[in-house]
């Protein structure tokens, strides 16, 4: 049974617990140098995490998903004509999400201090089959999905539900994420909210500080 402060930690999945495979390369292996391919990638992921395509509630059912993605990797097709659905089917399938390193170690730390673990996310299918391919749905006693709920972060009330899934007062209930557009929502759903700064894909997320934050 978890004896400090909180009784939970609520994880945002993309670019906190898991990072996408590199559309860069994929950009690459579709005929771009590898200078404009990241330069490419990283203007269209920084352009992701805008208020403006927030607001386009893509995460709310599948079919919103592809045609908001497919829209932000259109400017692709000037490399090759179809890739920016190459690209769709190559990154944004969650489960060819990766890990980042100390993921794993830290949720398993949570539950060896009995931590319960959720993850709340804007998303248009189930993250289970993510975590099961890396042996960590083990760790995770809920999910909740956008699109399930027809509801987004920075909402509330997605936030509210995800604490009543793990049945755990907001006040008692961290929150984990990188967006403060998105996963600073949490704030107002009287939930501390801890953001992680961004890091390179494949090197560690700093998720350490979340078992100091909780021990």
């Amino acid at each position: 049974m978890a004896t400090g402060r909180f009784q939970a930690v609520l994880f945002d999945f993309g670019d906190t617990l898991f990072h996408s495979p590199s559309g860069a390369e994929v950009i690459a292996e579709a005929g771009a140098d590898e200078e404009t391919a990241a330069r490419m990638w990283d203007e269209i992921w920084a352009a992701s995490k805008t208020a403006e395509e927030l607001a386009k509630k893509r995460d709310t059912s599948p079919a919103a998903h592809r045609a908001a993605w497919s829209s932000l990797f259109a400017r692709a097709d000037a490399v090759a004509e179809g890739l920016s659905q190459l690209l769709y089917d190559r990154v944004m399938d969650p489960i060819n999400w990766v890990p980042y390193p100390d993921t794993g170690s830290v949720l398993r730390g949570l539950d060896d201090s009995g931590v319960k673990v959720g993850v709340v996310s804007n998303i248009a299918t189930h993250l289970g089959p993510v975590f099961s391919k890396y042996e960590l749905d083990v760790y995770v006693d809920s999910y909740v999905h956008s699109f399930e709920h027809a509801v987004e972060k920075p909402s509330p009330a997605l936030f509210s539900a995800a604490c009543q899934a793990l049945r755990t007062p907001a006040r008692a209930t961290l929150m984990v994420g990188d967006s403060h557009l998105a996963d600073g929502g949490a704030v107002l759903a009287g939930m501390p909210t801890l953001l992680l700064p961004a890091v390179a894909p494949g090197e560690p997320r700093g998720l350490d500080v979340v078992l100091r934050l909780v021990r």
